[in-house]
């Protein structure tokens, strides 16, 4: 099916909105009026521009206050509409998008709405135009589809037709069942748009949170399913205000929306990409650091062990049971520039996962390979983390491990370690679009975003993972775009004991972040413990949570350049990621920060 989005969907100038769209794939675009005014291109030299992108324009937008007036208004109002329909001729669109009156000046009379809709379309057909009319959410007397639709049917025009959209359907909660009432060919354009769901005013709502389908709460594959039932063969386009996009590059938002497309299509069968292959495990976790020396000291004292050198680059190998960190100082970096910058996803089908990647649009990652290096399968995720497809000691397909040469036997003491999940920070304006990422392309079901006070803000999380937890990422952005706290990475490892691997960790030398004192009164107040043991979480620095499941201990190493390593242990199926004791961690955190830097 063809896919089109509306310019206000993406920031710049018209000309770069039109070039992101077309370099993502789009077949055409909306061409919103306050765009068009802006333009310093004539309408003659836009459809030209359009042209030469491969883009139609599907349609021309809005026409507001349009029906259901006084005599006197409307009259003026068709004038408007006559220049209008003159422009739409120039510039090569043929569909123009009117919406539900929110004039003070609208009459709650729908014959004459009606009516006036109808000589309103008579106009446009004089000038090889159609009218899509569109009930706002916030319309002054019309403000659901079935009403719009009822207004249409009765002014009985040809070239008057409804648009659908997705927002105004959906955060009214109305029923999109009785789309399928609507004869296909009377259903002229459908706008798609998701949100996040919230307690606001639709108006607010509608021009600041709207997003990608896929990225908030609305059953946007549902509505699409009522609209084909109903014949509708038009194209799908999105028309989403977002005040994040609107500050973002246009080229990656435009590619995020082409993306949320093709995820909606394969959902409602409209598109056949490869199947998706949710990966099995964590294969290894890579760090790149100007100097080996202070997370080589951190992880000596978690229990790795260095067991295995890169073969032709400056990359080592560190274990501790199945958790596996390679630690890279090749890449030039800033002195406090260690950062989790791979990431190795066991697949059952390495080169699957790989296509369908490729198919949803992520960035192939180049390798530059020296002879008998493993051919790995490799993208970028949106913050530029590189995902590994791997297939560790499955031959005949490609072993990473393959690459690397013993230093040292991997030790066998210390319980089963393995990676427990990992948080990867998330430039401020890619959250969403991160959630989708991991969705759609590596197949990890989202949770809940929750928000998470921090001393100076609020952290907003939102973890995606396998269905058995084999692999859990926690997705992370800071309040503001310049808050350092935003940049944090961790790496948390699980293991059976978090008491024990603590102690360890603080005998061999290596640092254990603390915490206050009143976090464990509060503790005692809100849980029963054995004797003892809430006073060797107080030693430790452990905190603590409990759900429905069972129980979830945990612990903080001091934070090396960016990243941190979490112990943990979860009992009894705990699902969570013990975020109840977030704001105290990150407290304590910029308590040890403040004390470092002075």
């Amino acid at each position: 099916m063809r896919t089109s989005i509306a310019t206000v969907s993406l920031s710049g100038s018209l000309t770069e909105k039109l070039t992101a769209a077309s370099r993502a794939g789009f077949d055409g675009v909306e061409i919103f009026e306050n765009d068009l005014l802006a333009s310093p291109l004539t309408p003659e030299e836009i459809r030209a521009r359009c042209a030469d992108l491969g883009l139609s324009i599907d349609l021309y937008q809005p026409m507001r206050d349009i029906e259901a007036l006084p005599e006197e208004e409307f009259a003026r109002a068709l004038r408007r509409a006559r220049h209008k329909f003159e422009l739409m001729g120039r510039l090569g669109a043929d569909t123009v998008l009117v919406c539900s009156s929110v004039s003070p000046h609208a009459l709650d009379d729908d014959a004459l709405a009606a009516e006036q809709l109808s000589r309103l379309a008579g106009l446009a057909e004089d000038h090889g135009v159609r009218v899509a009319y569109e009930a706002l959410a916030w319309g002054r007397h019309i403000s659901t589809y079935d009403h719009a639709w009822q207004v249409v049917r009765s002014a009985d025009h040809p070239a008057l037709g409804t648009c659908l959209d997705s927002f105004h359907i959906l955060s009214r909660g109305s029923d999109p069942k009785g789309i399928e009432d609507i004869p296909g060919e009377k259903i002229f354009f459908l706008q798609l748009a998701d949100a996040p769901l919230l307690a606001m005013d639709v108006l607010q709502w509608s021009r600041h949170y709207r997003c990608f389908p896929g990225q908030g709460g609305f059953d946007v594959a549902g509505l699409v399913r009522h609209v084909l039932r109903a014949g509708y063969r038009g194209p799908l386009s999105l028309e989403v205000f977002n005040d994040v996009f609107r500050q973002s590059e246009a080229g990656p938002t435009a590619v995020d929306a082409r993306r949320s497309l093709l995820t909606l299509q394969e959902t409602v069968g409209l598109a056949a990409l490869p199947a998706p292959a949710p990966p099995t495990g964590i294969a290894f976790a890579e760090l790149v650091t100007p100097d080996a020396a202070p997370v080589s000291a951190v992880l000596g004292a978690l229990g790795f062990t260095r067991t295995a050198r890169h073969r032709g680059k400056p990359v080592d190998l560190w274990q501790h049971g199945e958790a596996r960190v390679l630690v890279n100082t090749g890449p030039a970096e800033r002195r406090d520039g260690t950062r989790l910058a791979a990431v190795g996803l066991e697949s059952p089908d390495p080169a699957g996962a790989a296509r369908r990647a490729e198919a949803l649009l992520a960035p192939v990652l180049p390798r530059r390979r020296a002879p008998g290096d493993a051919e790995l399968e490799a993208v970028a995720a949106p913050d530029a983390t590189e995902l590994f497809f791997c297939a560790t000691g499955r031959s005949p397909l490609p072993d990473w491990r393959a690459d690397f040469e013993d230093v040292a036997p991997a030790p066998h003491d210390g319980g089963p370690w393995r990676v427990d999940h990992l948080s990867l920070a998330q430039p401020w304006h890619q959250f969403d679009e991160a959630a989708l990422f991991h969705r759609s392309v590596l197949g990890l079901r989202p949770q809940e975003s929750v928000d998470v006070a921090d001393p100076y803000g609020l952290l907003r999380s939102r973890a995606v993972s396998t269905d058995d937890g084999a692999v859990r990422i926690a997705l992370t952005v800071g309040p503001a775009p310049t808050d350092d706290t935003a940049h944090a990475q961790h790496l948390a490892l699980a293991t059976d004991d978090v008491v024990a691997a603590a102690r360890r960790y603080r005998e061999a030398g290596g640092p254990l972040l603390p915490i206050p004192a009143n976090y464990y009164d509060d503790l005692a107040a809100r849980f029963e413990f054995p004797d003892g043991e809430l006073e060797t979480y107080r030693e430790l620095g452990i905190l603590y949570d409990r759900d429905a499941h069972g129980t979830f201990r945990h612990c903080y190493t001091h934070t090396v350049g960016r990243v941190f390593f979490e112990l943990v242990q979860r009992d009894g199926g705990y699902r969570g990621y013990g975020a109840a004791n977030a704001p105290v961690r990150l407290a304590a955190q910029h308590a040890v920060r403040a004390f470092t830097a002075g």
